[in-house]
């Protein structure tokens, strides 16, 4: 932002790098919480190797956390089109 209030035109690329930055950060911390719930879920002990009963945890676990995460995506976008055009026809 200028001394005098006004916004500066960011540049394009940057602004593309940005915003490219900021996904890899969203997905570092989403695959951190994942690792976080999944592991105080189904690790009892831990152990020079995953016995079947507890890899077959992390795998339903991680599936879930995806579909959960996935499924709150798909609805956050349903709710913005959805403002989007109630907008619209607002302004019409």
């Amino acid at each position: 932002v200028n001394m005098d209030g006004q916004g500066v035109t960011a540049d394009p690329q940057l602004q593309q790098f940005i915003e490219v930055e900021s996904q890899k950060q969203r997905f570092q911390q989403l695959v951190h919480q994942m690792t976080e719930v999944c592991w105080e879920k189904c690790m009892d002990k831990p152990g020079p190797k995953l016995d079947s009963r507890t890899e077959t945890c992390f795998v339903n676990c991680v599936e879930r956390f995806i579909d959960t995460s996935q499924f709150i995506l798909n609805r956050l976008e349903q709710t913005q089109r959805g403002r989007g055009s109630f907008s619209e026809t607002m302004s019409e």
